[in-house]
Protein backbone atom coordinates (compact mmCIF):
# COMPACT_ATOMS: atom_id res chain seq x y z
CA UNK A 1 0.00 0.00 0.00
CA UNK A 2 1.32 3.66 -1.02
CA UNK A 3 0.90 7.24 0.87
CA UNK A 4 0.54 10.33 -0.98
CA UNK A 5 0.99 13.51 1.09
CA UNK A 6 -1.45 15.87 -0.39
CA UNK A 7 0.47 19.22 -0.24
CA UNK A 8 -1.16 22.44 -0.09
CA UNK A 9 0.16 25.72 -1.32
CA UNK A 10 -0.55 28.96 -0.85
CA UNK A 11 2.29 30.72 -2.62
CA UNK A 12 0.75 33.23 -5.23
CA UNK A 13 -2.67 32.40 -4.14
CA UNK A 14 -4.76 35.58 -4.01
CA UNK A 15 -6.91 35.75 -0.55
CA UNK A 16 -10.01 34.76 -2.06
CA UNK A 17 -8.09 31.79 -3.89
CA UNK A 18 -6.90 30.40 -0.60
CA UNK A 19 -10.03 31.20 0.80
CA UNK A 20 -11.89 29.13 -1.60
CA UNK A 21 -9.41 26.11 -1.37
CA UNK A 22 -9.72 26.19 2.51
CA UNK A 23 -13.08 25.49 1.83
CA UNK A 24 -13.39 22.85 -0.80
CA UNK A 25 -10.68 21.43 1.74
CA UNK A 26 -13.05 22.13 4.31
CA UNK A 27 -10.15 23.22 6.58
CA UNK A 28 -11.66 26.05 8.62
CA UNK A 29 -8.57 28.31 9.26
CA UNK A 30 -8.87 32.01 7.97
CA UNK A 31 -6.76 32.91 5.28
CA UNK A 32 -4.82 35.23 7.73
CA UNK A 33 -3.95 31.69 9.77
CA UNK A 34 -3.56 29.29 6.49
CA UNK A 35 -0.67 32.02 5.82
CA UNK A 36 1.07 32.23 8.88
CA UNK A 37 1.14 28.58 9.40
CA UNK A 38 3.15 28.41 6.03
CA UNK A 39 5.03 30.98 5.78
CA UNK A 40 6.00 32.09 9.43
CA UNK A 41 5.69 28.85 11.42
CA UNK A 42 6.91 26.08 9.24
CA UNK A 43 8.32 28.16 6.57
CA UNK A 44 7.17 25.63 3.76
CA UNK A 45 3.66 24.58 2.42
CA UNK A 46 1.85 22.54 4.73
CA UNK A 47 0.40 19.39 4.13
CA UNK A 48 -3.41 18.41 4.23
CA UNK A 49 -2.77 16.25 7.63
CA UNK A 50 -0.72 19.47 8.82
CA UNK A 51 -3.63 21.88 7.85
CA UNK A 52 -5.96 19.47 9.66
CA UNK A 53 -4.27 19.57 12.92
CA UNK A 54 -3.91 23.31 13.18
CA UNK A 55 -7.49 23.18 12.79
CA UNK A 56 -8.14 21.99 15.45
CA UNK A 57 -6.06 22.99 17.52
CA UNK A 58 -7.03 26.83 16.23
CA UNK A 59 -10.45 25.39 16.99
CA UNK A 60 -12.90 27.13 19.93
CA UNK A 61 -13.06 23.72 21.50
CA UNK A 62 -9.54 23.63 22.02
CA UNK A 63 -8.13 27.04 22.08
CA UNK A 64 -10.67 29.77 23.20
CA UNK A 65 -10.34 31.54 20.21
CA UNK A 66 -13.58 33.81 20.65
CA UNK A 67 -13.87 33.66 24.38
CA UNK A 68 -9.81 34.58 25.12
CA UNK A 69 -10.77 38.20 24.68
CA UNK A 70 -13.35 37.98 27.62
CA UNK A 71 -10.82 35.69 29.49
CA UNK A 72 -8.64 38.34 29.39
CA UNK A 73 -10.74 40.61 31.66
CA UNK A 74 -10.26 38.97 34.63
CA UNK A 75 -7.97 39.65 36.69
CA UNK A 76 -4.76 36.76 37.30
CA UNK A 77 -3.26 38.34 40.67
CA UNK A 78 -3.98 40.48 43.67
CA UNK A 79 -4.77 39.27 47.10
CA UNK A 80 -7.79 37.79 47.42
CA UNK A 81 -6.61 35.62 44.24
CA UNK A 82 -5.75 32.33 44.67
CA UNK A 83 -5.44 31.00 41.17
CA UNK A 84 -6.39 33.45 38.23
CA UNK A 85 -8.15 31.82 35.40
CA UNK A 86 -5.79 30.90 32.76
CA UNK A 87 -5.77 26.69 31.95
CA UNK A 88 -7.81 25.56 34.95
CA UNK A 89 -10.63 26.97 37.15
CA UNK A 90 -10.04 30.74 38.89
CA UNK A 91 -9.72 30.12 42.88
CA UNK A 92 -11.15 33.62 44.82
CA UNK A 93 -10.40 33.32 48.19
CA UNK A 94 -13.99 35.18 49.80
CA UNK A 95 -13.27 34.74 53.60
CA UNK A 96 -11.01 33.47 56.44
CA UNK A 97 -12.02 31.89 59.57
CA UNK A 98 -10.91 31.79 63.21
CA UNK A 99 -8.41 28.77 62.17
CA UNK A 100 -6.75 30.94 59.49
CA UNK A 101 -8.52 28.66 57.32
CA UNK A 102 -9.39 30.84 53.55
CA UNK A 103 -12.68 29.97 51.81
CA UNK A 104 -12.57 29.99 48.26
CA UNK A 105 -14.72 29.98 45.39
CA UNK A 106 -14.01 28.25 42.07
CA UNK A 107 -14.88 29.16 39.12
CA UNK A 108 -14.50 27.15 35.72
CA UNK A 109 -15.68 28.19 31.99
CA UNK A 110 -15.95 25.43 29.27
CA UNK A 111 -16.33 26.25 25.67
CA UNK A 112 -18.41 23.51 23.91
CA UNK A 113 -19.79 25.71 21.05
CA UNK A 114 -18.59 23.06 18.06
CA UNK A 115 -19.67 20.02 19.48
CA UNK A 116 -23.00 21.50 21.52
CA UNK A 117 -23.73 22.67 17.66
CA UNK A 118 -23.00 18.95 15.62
CA UNK A 119 -24.78 17.16 18.95
CA UNK A 120 -26.67 19.68 21.14
CA UNK A 121 -27.75 17.55 24.09
CA UNK A 122 -23.67 15.18 24.62
CA UNK A 123 -21.95 18.68 23.59
CA UNK A 124 -23.17 20.21 26.05
CA UNK A 125 -22.52 17.21 28.37
CA UNK A 126 -19.17 17.08 27.63
CA UNK A 127 -18.97 20.95 28.96
CA UNK A 128 -20.61 20.16 31.91
CA UNK A 129 -18.19 17.34 32.61
CA UNK A 130 -14.92 19.96 31.65
CA UNK A 131 -16.28 22.46 34.29
CA UNK A 132 -17.30 19.91 37.10
CA UNK A 133 -13.52 18.32 36.37
CA UNK A 134 -12.28 21.94 36.71
CA UNK A 135 -13.54 22.64 39.83
CA UNK A 136 -12.74 19.59 41.14
CA UNK A 137 -8.81 19.32 40.34
CA UNK A 138 -8.50 22.55 42.35
CA UNK A 139 -9.72 20.49 45.46
CA UNK A 140 -12.92 22.19 45.15
CA UNK A 141 -16.33 20.43 45.92
CA UNK A 142 -18.89 20.88 43.11
CA UNK A 143 -22.29 22.45 44.60
CA UNK A 144 -23.40 24.30 41.64
CA UNK A 145 -23.33 24.29 37.39
CA UNK A 146 -24.83 27.87 36.80
CA UNK A 147 -23.46 27.60 33.63
CA UNK A 148 -26.23 28.46 30.68
CA UNK A 149 -26.85 26.09 28.20
CA UNK A 150 -27.89 26.91 24.62
CA UNK A 151 -28.57 24.13 22.73
CA UNK A 152 -30.25 25.90 19.96
CA UNK A 153 -33.44 27.54 18.06
CA UNK A 154 -36.13 25.99 19.45
CA UNK A 155 -38.19 26.19 16.55
CA UNK A 156 -35.76 23.46 15.15
CA UNK A 157 -37.15 20.25 16.28
CA UNK A 158 -33.87 18.49 16.05
CA UNK A 159 -32.91 20.87 19.20
CA UNK A 160 -37.02 21.70 20.21
CA UNK A 161 -36.66 18.62 22.89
Amino acid sequence: MSFTKEIVNFSGLSNSDIKTKLAELNIPLTTEEALKIQNNMLGRAPSLAELILFSIQGSEHCSYKSSRNHLKQFTTEGPDVVLGAKEDAGVIAVATDNDSHRWCVVMSHESHNHPSQIVPYEGAATGVGGNVRDVLCMGAEVIACTDSFRFGDIKNNKTKW
